[in-house]
């Protein structure tokens, strides 16, 4: 695990359990809603009925496409793109050394591989590869998928390998050694489950995974974490915590500071309520007296970084404080030490940042665009903030780091400015960055600029969206339009180099549309909290009001705009155009959330009840009923020709959502195109072939329909 984070969250939930006379009237529910579906035989995810279904949909789909005369030249940019010879390879540092995993035509699954600092720096850097994966998943009759590592400190020496059948958010968990380049003899194996494992010392793990009947929450993550010792069967590990049913996952996880290591375990009640211990030396375990709802960034030189979501004693939501390490066994009296780090203000917020040696390389967001601020502390209470210059208007970030240095990694980029990747010492007084590498021009920038514009949704609020188009632009509202956002999980819409996007749409007129629409976290906590649950549906009417500014603007009009979201970005789009399918001529719901009556019934559903509320609820049934895409189709509107695409492999949103949204479409005789991947997860797709289908098969729609 390197020392960069950013604010994210595992995944969330609750249930309700027991026999009551409300759980009665909860299950009389369920059966009524299920009586009502005859689509549940799409939720079996292997069945030979529902696969039947998904790949007839994908021959009808894939001839249709693939016979326009614009896929062919839609797929061969991509291939140039995807397949690019001079495509920079991403690298994070580990010990003093540049790690990468890469893909190519060569290696659809990917090599596994790292470099020095000054190769890299080269331009042309020597690689050593560490893993072939396609030679390993030939070799062992598997389709793996690369699913990441966890490094053993301080030594460096061996990782948790995490792989995956066909993408699935379910891992198979392997001790590697890279001084030998193999997997270890009788080393830590764990079998596939959605695991979290990772290195108490070198001899032991914390582990929580699937142990057996009444393991896992209803979330589908580990309810029991565990202390595993070498040569120790698996069964044997000793338990260290556990959860509720009804809780969402319980793990524990080591801290580094200043070359020491701290252990602490976590107890999730739900996507954004946590509680964390400190495991002393002794086996003592101390609970971090913080609010549920604030989540803990780590430790910095002694101090737990914590961000508030909620205002707590003096401090606002969105603070950045810390708490003495050392206090924490006082209890609620350790609360007197909080020291505030970073205090936000109305459209200024941390994001993220990096841990040093000696300092915290903040990423700040100002209005959503984002630069770093170095903070240094000083004991025992004094913290000093200094801006860092990198860029202008767009995004500068930190991105990784190591404990036992100064040196940190960054990068910026904007829509419109290819990535450029960057070294740096946090103590050095000038602040100065050495560009590694620049990632090459993939379009045509210079017809193009981009500008910035608010929407006023229906309560009110002011909604800020970015736009990209080309500088003589007219406002005609002919101009082809996509519109993408997100809207949810505090995930903030941020620019980044447009590339592939920029040469098949903006480059050839296309105007592409980025939201900033509450749900996520542009604005701080509060942004994200003002549509949770019962509020819900202001997300969409945010999405809603930003069509209409567009098309009053004459950026365009409804025969030339498309709305795209994946995920909760799904679901928005879904939502959208079930509410004002007069506003649109074309949608993109990629592997979404679409029947929000059954979704916390669905895999890992059950973890966003904080998000979306319990449908179990009668009151918050008929809060999601405002919106819930499923329910809101209706034989009687007329939606635009819609395309759906999901993934047979997602385990995490699960492809019966996508799957019965469309065979109610088409009972209904509505226009809808629908894509399945047999494999790929929840990002989709497993490999650059698959995705550069994807991205075609999107794009030739959107031409086909807004030209």
């Amino acid at each position: 695990m390197n020392t960069s984070f950013k604010f994210k969250f595992v995944l969330a939930m609750t249930l309700v359990a027991g026999c009551t006379s409300s759980s009665l009237q909860k299950e009389q529910i369920q059966m009524s809603a299920q009586s009502q579906d005859p689509y549940l035989w799409l939720e079996e995810v292997e069945g030979q009925k529902a696969l039947d279904f998904a790949k007839a949909e994908n021959d009808v789909t894939l001839k249709h496409f693939k016979s326009n005369p614009l896929f062919k030249g839609i797929e061969t940019d991509y291939r140039k793109i995807f397949f690019a010879k001079d495509r920079v390879p991403s690298v994070n540092l580990t010990n003093g050394e540049l790690y990468n995993f890469w893909q190519d035509e060569k290696n659809l699954r990917g090599l596994w591989r790292k470099t020095t600092i000054e190769s890299y720096k080269s331009g042309k850097p020597q690689w050593e590869v560490i893993l072939d994966l396609d030679k390993l998943a030939k070799a062992e009759n598997e389709n793996w998928v690369w699913k990441g590592t966890v490094f053993r400190k301080p030594k460096y020496d061996r990782v948790l390998m995490y792989l995956s059948r066909g993408g699935k958010d379910a891992s198979v968990v392997r001790e590697f050694d890279l001084t030998t380049k193999s997997f270890v003899k009788d080393g830590f194996t764990i079998p596939e489950a959605k695991t979290n494992a990772s290195w108490k010392d070198e001899d032991t793990l914390f582990v929580g995974t699937d142990w057996g009947p009444d393991s896992l929450t209803n979330s589908g993550y580990a309810r029991i974490v565990k202390i595993w010792k070498r040569g120790t069967p698996l069964n044997s590990a000793v338990t260290l915590a556990e959860a509720e049913k009804t809780d969402m996952s319980v793990s524990a996880y080591t801290n580094y500071d200043q070359g020491k290591a701290y252990y602490f375990h976590q107890l999730r009640h739900g996507f954004y309520a946590s509680k964390v211990w400190f495991d002393d030396p002794s086996g003592k375990s101390h609970l971090i007296p913080k609010p549920d709802d604030a989540e803990s960034w780590g430790l910095f030189k002694g101090n737990l970084l914590i961000e508030l979501r909620s205002d707590f004693k003096k401090f606002k939501s969105g603070s950045i404080v810390a708490l003495p390490l050392e206090k924490v066994s006082q209890g609620e009296a350790a609360l007197d030490n909080l020291q505030l780090v970073f205090a936000p203000t109305d459209k200024r917020f941390i994001q993220g940042g990096c841990i040093t040696k000696n300092y915290f390389i903040s990423v700040v967001s100002d209005n959503v665009l984002t630069q770093m601020e170095k903070i240094t502390f000083t004991p025992p209470n004094i913290w000093k903030t200094e801006p860092i210059a990198l860029g202008k208007n767009g995004m500068a970030s930190c991105y990784d780091s190591e404990e036992e240095s100064d040196t940190y990694l960054a990068t910026y980029t904007d829509f419109l400015t290819p990535t450029s990747f960057f070294i740096a010492d946090a103590a050095d007084s000038t602040n100065k960055f050495t560009l590694l590498i620049q990632s090459p021009k993939r379009f045509d920038s210079s017809t193009l600029t981009t500008s910035r514009y608010e929407a006023v949704s229906a309560d009110g609020t002011k909604i800020p969206y970015f736009v990209v188009h080309k500088k003589d632009m007219k406002l005609d509202g002919k101009n082809p339009t996509l519109q993408y956002g997100y809207g949810g999980f505090q995930n903030s819409m941020t620019p980044s180099y447009l590339s592939s996007t920029g040469k098949v749409w903006a480059e050839k007129g296309g105007v592409y549309v980025l939201t900033n629409l509450r749900g996520g976290g542009e604005f701080g906590p509060n942004w994200h909290k003002s549509v949770l649950k019962q509020n819900r549906y202001k997300v969409y009417e945010d999405n809603i009001a930003i069509s209409e500014d567009l098309i009053k603007r004459g950026i365009t009009s409804p025969e030339h705009l498309a709305i795209s979201g994946g995920s909760n970005g799904g679901l928005l789009v879904g939502a959208t155009i079930t509410l004002r399918p007069d506003l649109y001529k074309a949608a993109i719901i990629a592997v979404p959330l679409l029947d929000m009556l059954r979704y916390h019934k669905l895999l890992a559903g059950a973890s966003w009840m904080d998000e979306y509320g319990n449908p179990d609820d009668p009151e918050m049934r008929e809060a999601i009923l405002k919106y819930s895409p499923y329910q809101k189709l209706s034989p009687t509107a007329k939606y635009p020709e819609v395309l759906v695409l999901t993934s047979t492999k997602d385990d995490r949103v699960h492809p019966g959502h996508a799957r019965k949204f469309v065979a109610r479409m088409k009972e209904q005789k509505h226009p809808v195109y629908y894509y399945e991947n047999i494999e790929g997860g929840h990002a989709g797709n497993a490999n650059i072939e698959q995705s550069i289908l994807w991205e075609s098969l999107k794009m030739t729609y959107l031409w086909e329909k807004l030209k």
